[in-house]
């Protein structure tokens, strides 16, 4: 069933299609309006509740959001965004986001990195933390690379950094060259993103591990032997499509198999 012409806040937990119109709270008079009042939630029917963030799958349209992705429509009431949940695979660039690189390339000073977007990115020598001209980073080909998008838009290319706005890499940098490295959908690093996330409780309960997820869908993780990182990559795969309940019995059967 189309959510054409509802609003968004009766559609939030349901199914939504690429080109269906969400309706937001008081919608502008005037057109030269349209931009600041879209920004504000409720602005006619009292007191301003927030900005507005449209997420990924979302574009803001003169009627209120214009659907560009099939898929769950989500609402987070803190900071007023919304965003549609899909099953996508091609990861998007977007600025800020953290991700995991593959150095591919090393062009003069600059490293290009696959990150599973439409074009690679780039990441220059200097943008690892105590990084200089003659203490430069030890990067090859091949190489994984945790960083954050600074630039990402349609009219440039993506650039990457491994520095916070402080000069810190604060968790960021090479990968290590053990451990596994596997790809999942968007919508499951959402959700293992998520804080205090329920299936990464749960694993750490089972075997001590290091990981590292990537909003562009992939993980490394990486446990004390072979079998237990494989063990580790097949829980967080299959997490996608298992209920809460059919994932911890999974769990105490490998705990009890120990």
């Amino acid at each position: 069933m189309s959510a054409r012409g509802e609003a968004a806040e009766s559609v939030v937990g349901r199914v939504v299609l690429p080109g269906d119109v969400l309706l937001l709270p008081a919608l502008p008079a005037r057109p030269e309006e349209d931009e600041e009042r879209l920004l504000r939630l409720g602005a006619a029917a009292g007191p301003p509740r927030g900005r507005l963030l449209c997420g990924p799958g979302l574009r803001r349209c003169a009627a209120g959001l214009l659907v560009t992705k099939a898929g769950v429509l989500r609402h987070r009431a803190a900071g007023g965004a919304y965003w549609v949940d899909s099953q996508q695979r091609r990861y998007v660039p977007v600025k800020g986001d953290h991700v995991i690189g593959i150095v591919t390339a090393k062009a003069g000073d600059v490293f290009k990195l696959d990150v599973g977007g439409s074009e690679q990115a780039s990441l220059s020598y200097l943008a690892f933390e105590g990084a200089t001209k003659r203490n430069r980073p030890n990067v090859q080909v091949g190489d994984l690379i945790y960083g954050q998008f600074l630039v990402a838009n349609k009219d440039m290319e993506p650039e990457m950094v491994c520095i916070d706005s402080s000069g810190r890499s604060s968790g960021m940098g090479l990968i290590g060259q053990d451990g596994f490295l596997f790809k999942v959908s968007l919508g499951l690093i959402r959700k293992l993103l998520a804080p205090k996330c329920d299936i990464i409780q749960d694993l750490s309960q089972l075997y001590p591990f290091e990981l590292v997820l990537g909003m562009n869908g992939r993980i490394w993780v990486k446990a004390k032997t072979v079998q237990q990182t494989l063990i580790l990559v097949n829980i967080l795969e299959a997490s996608e499509y298992m209920t809460a309940e059919q994932r911890k019995q999974a769990l105490a059967k490998l705990s009890g198999n120990r």
